[in-house]
């Protein structure tokens, strides 16, 4: 049996951790270096830091930032946001990270994917991909929606459609967030999470609804998530990546315990 990541995600606007609930009525929840320090130290097996703000600003990614989460760190680190070219990608890998998160410009221009894949390998190309619902589609999972610009606007594009097209530009992971439940502590959505890792051969990272070990179990479960994503839950701390790991353990799913 293949091991589940549990990874936490760092939501940074201004130098700061943030989070809201569905993309909206944002909170502060503290320095990014300090917190993915101590998601780490508490069994994390990966981060994402994602800077929320730098497509929609049309910016760089905070490097300043990034170098300071990066010292902090001894585990795979992903960040996004304002990432346009392979140049760009590089300025983040020089800064510390492991792996880029690409997803509007992705959207803008699909062969960004292959470029960074063809410059620093498949495995450090995550590419994100921010879904809702369509509540009047005949099939709201199968045709959910990409958004872009930090969920602001519809790409235009279908989520399974997409992600396929991610993977065959060489794309080594996806990262789904739904809109609909992210930030809602009510759980992840399990069927579109199905819906696209049924479709790929790639892992994909479930993000969007943590709240309880449950949620985990449920999205490892029904909806076949290689792995998956939780922010407010370890900021606010309502729980820890370790006792998290130990609960999913003993729910029979394969984790790796930290020592």
């Amino acid at each position: 049996m293949l091991t589940k990541r549990i990874i936490g995600c760092l939501d940074v606007h201004g130098g700061r951790v943030v989070k809201g609930v569905q993309f909206v009525d944002i909170v502060d929840a503290g320095d990014p270096a300090e917190l993915a320090a101590r998601h780490a130290r508490e069994g994390a097996d990966e981060i994402v830091l994602l800077d929320i703000t730098a497509t929609h600003e049309q910016r760089q990614t905070l490097l300043d930032t990034v170098r300071r989460t990066a010292r902090e760190l001894f585990i795979p680190f992903t960040v996004g946001g304002g990432i346009r070219s392979a140049d760009d990608a590089a300025q983040v890998f020089d800064a510390g990270a492991d792996k880029v998160s690409v997803n509007s410009a992705a959207i803008a221009s699909p062969s960004l994917i292959d470029a960074i894949g063809r410059s620093f390998g498949s495995q450090a190309v995550v590419v994100a991909i921010d879904a809702r619902r369509d509540p009047d589609a005949d099939d709201p999972v199968i045709d959910a929606q990409v958004f872009v610009q930090g969920g602001r606007k519809p790409a235009g594009r279908r989520v399974v459609e997409w992600a396929r097209e991610a993977e065959a530009r060489g794309a080594g992971e996806i990262l789904l967030t739904s809109m609909d439940a992210d930030g809602t502590r009510a759980g992840f959505d399990c069927d579109l999470t199905a819906a696209v890792s049924d479709a790929l051969r790639i892992p994909v990272i479930a993000s969007g609804g943590a709240g309880t070990v449950n949620h985990f179990v449920d999205v490892f479960g029904r909806g076949r998530a290689d792995a998956a994503l939780a922010a407010s839950i370890f900021h606010f701390g309502l729980s820890s990546a370790r006792a998290l790991k130990e609960e999913l353990a003993k729910a029979g799913v394969s984790v790796r315990l930290p020592c």
